[in-house]
This record gives C-alpha cells, structure tokens and sequence, in this order.
C-alpha cells in the first residue's frame, strides 16, 4: 500500500551455493539481516532493482514488478548462464541468456531464495527510513503493508506521497476528498 517494490537477482557459484537461505517470507527480520550479508558475501554477482512509488502510478504493480526485476539483473554487472525467475513468468525484454520460470522458486532454489532476502531487507530498511519521515504511520512495524494500523493511520493522517495511488484504500481516501471538494464548491 505504501512504499517502493524491491526485486533482487544473485548468481552463486554452482558448487558452493548458499547454505541456510530461505524464502524470505519464512525468515524472522533478524536472520534476513543475518543472511543478507552472507549472500552479499558468498555470491558471484548480484543485483537489487527498485521501483519507486512515484514511478508505479503509470504502470501496473505487473509491470513495476519486471521494471523492478529489469533494474536486478542488470545491477548484477554480469549475465547469469540462465536466468530463474521466481513465479509464472519470465521477464520480457530481451535478455542474452536463457530464463526460466518457477512457480514458488524461492523454495526449489538458493539463487531465488536468496534475491527475496536482498529484496526483502532493502524494502524493509527504506520503510524503515520512511518512518522517520512520516511518523505516525507505523512504517517500520508494517512496511507499509495493508495492516488494520496502517489503515487507521491512512484515515487519520491522509496518504504520503509514498502511498501507492492505485491501491484501494489510498484511491478510496482521494476520491473521498474530491467528493468533498465538489462538495465544498457547489456551496
């Protein structure tokens, strides 16, 4: 709901990968930091791409999530042999190496496991950032995701510039206001 999109790529060398990677959404915040810098450490290469808030109001989160998928890569500094990409799809565009998709890939392989840790962490520590910014809305707790806090918060506190315009409650409090400028005007 708030809060930019973080994708990571890592290349390991084949024969020593990662040891102790997971998918991120299994890993407590404290081992993600833990893990976050041995991948940074251990891997050949990797990349964290990031799609800031303004730029995802003129396209889909589909579409910020391969711009954000893009930026990984080509941050890596380096082309993968192949490229496996966490999900149903690989990314378009054109790439020089071969891709594959895999359907909850953060499970079935370190490289992806270990890019939703980089990602993970780097979206975390930014919100984290934007708490101090923006007190009052519980960044840090939630990272700005669509919790009952952050929701109240919305309400009492009205959207940031990193609300994600094109989520339902951020829409659903602009178009209240509008509703009550029009309001206002015919007066």
């Amino acid at each position: 709901m708030a809060g930019p999109l973080a994708a990571a790529a890592v290349l390991f060398d084949r024969i020593h990968p990662a040891l102790g990677v997971n998918d991120s959404k299994q890993v407590s915040a404290r081992r993600r930091e833990i893990l976050y810098q041995e991948v940074i450490g251990s891997a050949l290469a990797w990349g964290v791409g990031v799609v800031e808030t303004a730029e995802m109001a003129f396209c889909s989160m589909h579409q910020a999530t391969f711009l954000a998928m893009r930026r990984a890569v080509c941050a890596m500094g380096r082309n993968p042999p192949i490229l496996l990409v966490d999900g149903k799809w690989v990314i378009p565009g054109l790439f020089p190496f071969p891709q594959e998709a895999i359907i909850r890939g953060d499970a079935k392989s370190a490289s992806i496991a270990a890019a939703s840790i980089l990602a993970k962490v780097t979206r975390d520590r930014r919100m984290i950032e934007l708490d101090r910014i923006y007190p009052g809305y519980g960044f840090a707790r939630h990272k700005g995701y669509c919790t009952p806090e952050h929701r109240q918060a919305l309400s009492r506190l009205g959207p940031t510039p990193e609300h994600r315009t094109r989520f339902a409650p951020v829409r659903a409090y602009h178009e209240q206001l509008s509703l009550l400028e029009a309001q206002r005007r015919t007066r």
